[in-house]
Formats: C-alpha cells, sequence, structure tokens
C-alpha cells in the first residue's frame, strides 16, 4: 500500500548529507530553488543557502525546484570542473523514486524518446522526434497500489535532459502524480507537490577515488 500524498510543509533549509573539502552533498526540499533566479524574490535557494556556511560551494547539477533530494555542490572551481567532467561522462549514478498515475504492466524497462524545449511554452519540454536530443530513462516498479491505480517506480536517468522524467513519465501515460506541468488536472491535483525525489547519489570522490553512495529518505 503507498502512503498517503498529502504531506506537510517541506523543511526550510537543506541538510547536509555529506561535506569534506572536495565537495558537498545536500538534501534540497520541494520548492527550493537550486540556484538564483530572475529577479530579487528568486534570490533564495540552494546553493545561496549553502554558500552562507561554506564560500567556495558551486553547485555542480540541478534539480527542479518542485523535486527533493541530493544534490552535488563543488569546493571551488577546480572541484567544480572535475565533478562537471564526471556528470559529462556519466560516471555519477542517480536514482530517483516517483508516484505515477496508473499501473506499470512490467516490472522494469527503459524510456528512449528524444527530447527538447517546447519554445511557446516555456519552460516545458516535450519529446521531439526531429530535433530532440537523445534521452534514455530506465525504470523499476516498488510496489503497485491497485486500489488507487498508482505506483512507486525508481527511475535512473542515463542522460540529464532537462525535466526528463517527468516528460518521460508522461510520455508514456504515467505522469507523476503532483505535476503541474505534464500531468492531467486530476492527476496535478492528486498531491501537495511532485512527489519525485532524488534518492540516491553514487560517484567516485575526486581527490582519492573511494566511492561515495549517499542516501537521501523518501518524503512520501
Amino acid at each position: 500500500m503507498l502512503r498517503p500524498v498529502n504531506l506537510p510543509a517541506a523543511p526550510s533549509s537543506p541538510l547536509l548529507v555529506h561535506l569534506d573539502a572536495a565537495l558537498i552533498v545536500a538534501d534540497k526540499p520541494a520548492g527550493l530553488l537550486a540556484v538564483p533566479g530572475r529577479g530579487p524574490e528568486k534570490a533564495d535557494c540552494l546553493s545561496a543557502r549553502v554558500q552562507a556556511d561554506h564560500a567556495d560551494a558551486l553547485i555542480v547539477h540541478r534539480l527542479d525546484m518542485a523535486t527533493s533530494g541530493l544534490i552535488l555542490l563543488a569546493r571551488g572551481p577546480v572541484m567544480q570542473r572535475l565533478l562537471s567532467a564526471a556528470f559529462a561522462e556519466r560516471r555519477v549514478d542517480k536514482t530517483y523514486v516517483a508516484v505515477v498515475q496508473g499501473l506499470l504492466a512490467d516490472d522494469r524497462g527503459e524510456i528512449d524518446l528524444p527530447l527538447g524545449a517546447d519554445w511557446p511554452n516555456r519552460p516545458r519540454q516535450q519529446v521531439d522526434r526531429l530535433r530532440g536530443k537523445a534521452s534514455l530513462t530506465r525504470w523499476q516498479v516498488l510496489s503497485r497500489d491497485p486500489a488507487s491505480g498508482r505506483c512507486r517506480v525508481a527511475l535512473q536517468p542515463v542522460t540529464g535532459r532537462s525535466h526528463q522524467l517527468r516528460v518521460h513519465l508522461a510520455a508514456i501515460g504515467h505522469a507523476i502524480l503532483g505535476d503541474t506541468l505534464y500531468a492531467d488536472p486530476a492527476t496535478a491535483a492528486a498531491a501537495t507537490r511532485l512527489l519525485l525525489h532524488a534518492s540516491r547519489l553514487q560517484l567516485e570522490h575526486p581527490l582519492h577515488g573511494t566511492r561515495l553512495d549517499l542516501s537521501s529518505r523518501v518524503p512520501f
């Protein structure tokens, strides 16, 4: 049985899951920007909050404002280049957990659909088979709830396109609950937030090569 989707407010500050001389991993609450947006009203963000205590922290990758979970920051520009290269070369493994509408028939699979910007409707993205960039998501069913017609799934984005997980799942008819950009109105209204959480991050430490395996409790 899936847990209820009416959630308490997210914590106001990110939790530091890992901190050393090379990198920081923070647990971003849903509703907080990863980096500053345009205008003073969007200055508050995860990177600014971490930099208040660790001035050399630099963002390496991003999560959507509506997505919660683990996000990596580098300590200084040299570490930022090394960690950014690890992402570009797909040497960082990311796992997300989501609750989606509908009961997936298979236990696991892949979504291989090219994605591109939906320019008239930015920031929306879309499946674009002519001009889109190759995009691949692997998924696995963690549990099914026939009573509600929903599934809890683990997601591994092989590529890192904007809104990739959200667009891919909506494209196969299993939009994420609480997704106000890509889900139908009933699915968008079925949760008080987007039910998507970056739950696990695995990478080699850029200084000594030790494999880091960091996790965050799924808050839904």
